[in-house]
């Protein structure tokens, strides 16, 4: 019996079990997948992410990675049309594969019960609180917990929370590789391209992480492999196929995922309260999925504790929890749904790159309204 049981170990879940567990809880945290893994993400940790990461006492694990620094960020348009807008602090660049796998071990270093190749597959209250039915190497296990907590990204879990599962002719197309060889500044990159756009940013180790969403159709037509996908933007985007000069693929980083939500309103709670992608989906051309991930468990942790404490009811727990999800998340959601629909239309992105380099200080009020307020 459990006091607290996560499911999904990303970046939410690692810290969501990590804090409960420095709070003296029994937790378990499970995952389906292996560790350590690379997964299509802009691996992009942002200053609001970073303020979250100190909140938990985590900042200098994120140091010691070795990240990259980014004061900036380019958007270049198919046509080459560039803006430039500075970062509101320093961002780093670090590695999914790298990030997790810390944050599991620390999970585990501060007591909680780490299992990975743990599939859930069902979810059921009971009087103590819940029953979850594991599955791990043939063999099917069960445990209890006070409390679960729902961290398994943006698809809903089909026979969990009764989500529905996503349309597969809906959504667009991530891959990602890493790359050596790439000289590069401290900044993001970002290029657009007919059917999607591909950003560049730097991550420990000298490598480039190269991100890219597309439509099904672009992806189709590019061959259907994230090797595929990503030259077939720098031939679009001569200013990306010039930065990818000389750069080479390191082997076996290469991912591609589908369908990927672009936005989602926030689902604080069904059966369980949900944090990170499972929370609230954010358009990705905003760079700020982790620090709205890291944000959901900020705002989830106190009541969590309280609740097993047994200060609140789960009733409280709930209403305050999805009150202060929506308040937070609502307006960032909304101006980032506009922006990635925008810039998505060639010729409607050129413009507003123009425009933002003629208006720079609106430029810059637009990226602060898709942002988390401190």
């Amino acid at each position: 019996m459990y006091d607290a049981a996560i499911v999904g170990a990303g970046i939410a879940g690692g810290c969501m079990a990590a804090v409960l567990a420095d709070f003296g809880w029994d937790v378990l945290l499970m995952d389906q997948h292996a560790f350590p893994r690379h997964k299509v993400c802009g691996e992009f940790l942002s200053p609001e992410a970073r303020t979250a990461l100190r909140s938990f006492g985590l900042d200098k694990l994120v140091d010691s990675l070795r990240p990259s620094g980014m004061e900036k960020v380019h958007l270049t348009a198919e046509d080459g049309t560039v803006l430039e807008i500075p970062l509101p602090g320093t961002a780093l660049g670090v590695s999914r594969y790298a990030l997790d796998s810390a944050l599991l071990k620390v999970a585990s270093e501060k007591g909680a019960d780490v299992r990975t190749n743990m599939k859930v597959t069902a979810v059921q209250p009971v009087k103590r609180g819940y029953k979850l039915e594991l599955y791990h190497k043939s063999r099917t296990w069960t445990a209890e917990a006070r409390i679960v907590i729902g961290a398994w990204g943006r698809s809903p879990r089909l026979g969990l929370t009764g989500g529905r599962r996503p349309d597969p002719g809906m959504g667009m197309i991530g891959v990602k590789s890493h790359y050596e060889g790439i000289g590069h500044e401290a900044a993001v990159e970002l290029y657009f391209f007919p059917g999607g756009y591909l950003g560049l940013s730097p991550v420990e180790g000298g490598r480039t992480n190269v991100a890219a969403l597309l439509s099904p159709e672009a992806f189709h037509r590019a061959g259907k492999t994230a090797e595929n996908a990503i030259a077939m933007a720098a031939r679009y985007n001569s200013a990306l196929g010039r930065r990818l000069e000389g750069g080479q693929p390191v082997p076996g980083t290469q991912k591609a995922v589908a369908p990927v939500t672009l936005s989602r309103k926030p689902v604080a709670w069904d059966v369980v309260p949900h944090i990170g992608d499972a929370a609230a989906v954010v358009a990705p051309l905003c760079g700020d999925g982790m620090a709205m991930a890291l944000r959901s468990v900020e705002l989830c942790v106190p009541w969590a504790d309280r609740f097993l404490r047994g200060d609140i009811t789960q009733d409280v727990w709930r209403s305050q929890y999805t009150r202060s999800l929506r308040k937070q998340f609502s307006g960032p959601l909304w101006w980032g749904n506009l922006l990635q629909h925008a810039m998505a239309q060639p010729l409607l992105a050129s413009a507003l790159l123009r425009f933002g380099w003629r208006m720079p200080g609106t430029a810059a009020q637009l990226v602060r309204a898709t942002r988390l307020k401190e």
